[in-house]
């Protein structure tokens, strides 16, 4: 039987006695400012150091896109450096550059490689499938500019938590479709995989009181996604009809994520088409704990462990 960390707890604890809006009340925008405030007392207080963080727009099939690109503690100015592609979490509604920095970081440090975290359109403004484009155009764009980037293009790896998760393996799947270069490796925290139900057993036990609620879910879908399009294998990819081909994957769960059920499927699945998954369920955990550092300790576990798979992928 599962028990919940005693600091996720506590977390769920402060957050209920603070009577704050839930998500699925506010417009995105509002969303938005209360999910990077909150990000203020859950993550590490300091930022890892880093050897290099520059902002650019690189552009996109409907307009530019901005990125980050961080370089490791320590690399120097000519290191060429395998690198991952990561797409931030929040719903396809909130989330930026901001609020994954300190992950961003952190997996650069621990991993040994560059970062580029892309800066992606979400709804309601930017309907399915404006993420997608983004992202695929942003994992181009990074290959072809390997050379100037400084990065080896063979050692590229594609990443993301919750629905970054999920752009970074529709990514995959375009890229392998369409013929492009293939990523190296899939980093996927928590991802969501199906969004046609929420129906597992996951969903169902845990609809309520661990942060990520049936409503917020509902919410995000809706700002996300026309109905007609969520079973769509570029909304849903459990329902893509050929998994094989696919890089190796992580793929990390948390045991009170209403998403945990999805996400052990779509390991299996992606298993099941011969691609080589490493599938780790953190019990213990809720919803987006990587980013809770600075509140749970367990989350920079999470995160060094997951650095040590990426980076033993890209050697």
């Amino acid at each position: 039987m599962r028990t919940l960390d005693p600091q996720a707890r506590a977390l769920l604890d402060t957050i209920a006695a603070s009577d704050a809006p839930s998500y699925h009340t506010l417009s995105a925008v509002e969303a938005r400012k209360t999910y990077k405030e909150s990000r203020k007392f859950t993550q590490p207080a300091m930022p890892p150091d880093i050897a290099v963080v520059e902002d650019r727009q690189i552009p996109g099939a409907d307009g530019s896109i901005r990125v980050r690109h961080y370089r490791p503690a320590g690399s120097r100015t000519d290191d060429v450096l395998p690198a991952l592609v990561y797409f931030h979490g929040g719903g396809f509604t909130i989330g930026d550059l901001d609020t994954h920095d300190i992950l961003c970081r952190s997996l650069a440090n621990e991993a040994r490689c560059a970062v580029v975290s892309v800066d992606y359109r979400m709804g309601p403004e930017h309907k399915f499938p404006a993420a997608v484009h983004d992202c695929v155009a942003a994992t181009r764009w990074v290959f072809s500019q390997a050379t100037t980037l400084r990065i080896v293009a063979e050692r590229i790896a594609v990443g993301g938590d919750s629905a970054g998760a999920n752009l970074a393996t529709v990514t995959s799947m375009i890229l392998r479709d369409d013929g492009d270069p293939a990523p190296r490796f899939q980093l996927l925290f928590y991802p969501p995989t199906d969004m046609s139900q929420f129906t597992t057993p996951s969903h169902i036990e845990l609809a309520e009181g661990h942060l990520l609620t049936r409503d917020v879910m509902t919410y995000f879908r809706a700002n996300y996604v026309h109905e007609d399009d969520w079973r769509d294998w570029r909304v849903s990819p459990i329902f893509a009809t050929r998994l094989g081909g696919l890089p190796p994957a992580y793929l990390m769960t948390a045991g009170f994520d209403p998403l945990r059920d999805e996400g052990h499927a779509y390991a299996e699945a992606m298993r099941a088409a011969g691609v080589p998954v490493e599938y780790e369920c953190f019990d213990g955990m809720i919803h987006g704990f990587i980013t809770m550092g600075g509140v749970i300790a367990k989350a920079n576990e999470a995160v060094s462990r997951a650095a040590a798979v990426l980076g033993r992928a890209l050697v």
